[in-house]
């Protein structure tokens, strides 16, 4: 089954289609803008919320603020704290460009500054320099599953429990899920995890059940800065590529976009990112590619060889069969 979804799917046609859903509705997905994450965690909060996901732990991990390391089967969402130690710099500061009114401007020209009687912001000793070690800047960014155009998961699953779905998502049934585990290694990206409690997977289901009432994830519901965009995902792609070409435009030049291109490695993904660095900087993989992509090959070389051992012990059964029965020892 996940052999052929693939081959179809690299003809172009939608996932949701290749699928086995005649009319269904448009590719939907994430659109992940890290230039304005402020790392708030509302993401990971309303995901444990709606998807009463079990609560794995309020830990010091000593990576900065990330108290919840990575993605995992009790952790959908979440929210990666990257310090680097580099200066933000006048590039960094037009992320998120806002125009003030003229009005404003204007009213505000006129004012008088007045004390408040609020501490100052010098230190104590009235000694204002500059430390070296304070020059760094956050890299904040809410990874979740990338719902693969080619998806790995899909085509290891013994038991239908993943599957995909008519907004071309990737979805974990639980209740059908045996425990086996073939789809931890093969997911590319590492999203997949075994709950140590009952031994079944789990994984983002970009609120199915929202999404079938006409409703967004309840991520990107309360991301206050939307960071986090739910939409169709040509739409998207579109709007991720103006942003782009803004940031370009103002500078920052170390941005870049993340699983958009359908001809990657898995299809395109259907969560994908706009990065301030590397991919390795946000712990993603440079360059993922569907793990079973060489599977039918694979497959078909074993067909083969066992093929010409069949041949091969025919030929010495036959050929036992035609010794006379005197020549035998």
């Amino acid at each position: 089954m996940g052999f052929d979804l693939r081959e179809a799917a690299t003809g172009g046609a939608d996932p949701a289609t290749v699928g086995g859903y005649g009319a269904h509705p448009e590719r939907v997905g994430f659109f992940t803008d890290t230039s304005v994450c402020i790392g708030c965690k509302a993401c990971e909060v309303a995901c444990k919320e709606w998807n009463t996901i079990p609560e794995d732990g309020l830990n010091f991990t000593g990576m900065s603020y990330d108290n919840s390391v990575g993605l995992g089967a009790d952790t959908w969402r979440h929210v990666a704290f990257v310090e680097q130690p580099r200066q933000l710099g006048r590039q960094e500061t037009y992320l998120a460009p806002t125009e003030v009114p003229g009005e404003l401007k204007r009213a505000a020209a006129g004012r008088t500054p007045v004390s408040l009687g609020l501490p100052a912001s010098v230190p104590p000793d009235g000694a204002v320099g500059s430390v070296a070690e304070m020059d760094f800047r956050w890299l904040m960014s809410s990874d979740v599953c990338k719902h693969c155009t080619h998806a790995a998961c899909l085509d290891v699953c013994p038991t239908g429990s993943l599957f995909r779905t008519e907004f071309g998502t990737v979805v974990v049934q639980e209740d059908i899920c045996n425990g086996c585990g073939y789809c931890v290694p093969a997911c590319p990206y590492g999203v997949i995890d075994k709950r140590p409690t009952d031994g079944r997977v789990a994984k983002c289901t970009m609120c199915y059940d929202r999404l079938s009432v006409g409703q967004e994830p309840a991520c990107a519901k309360s991301c206050p800065t939307d960071s986090i965009q739910f939409g169709e995902l040509d739409e998207l792609r579109e709007r991720a590529a103006a942003r782009l070409r803004a940031l370009h435009a103002e500078g920052v030049d170390s941005a870049r976009l993340y699983g958009a291109d359908p001809d990657d490695g898995v299809g395109g993904a259907g969560a994908f990112f706009l990065l301030l660095d590397e991919p390795e900087v946000y712990g993603l993989p440079p360059d993922p590619v569907v793990t079973t992509r060489d599977l039918p090959a694979m497959w078909r070389r074993v067909g083969l060889a066992a093929a010409g051992l069949l041949v091969g012990l025919v030929a010495v059964t036959l050929s036992g069969a035609n010794t006379p029965t005197g020549a035998r020892r």
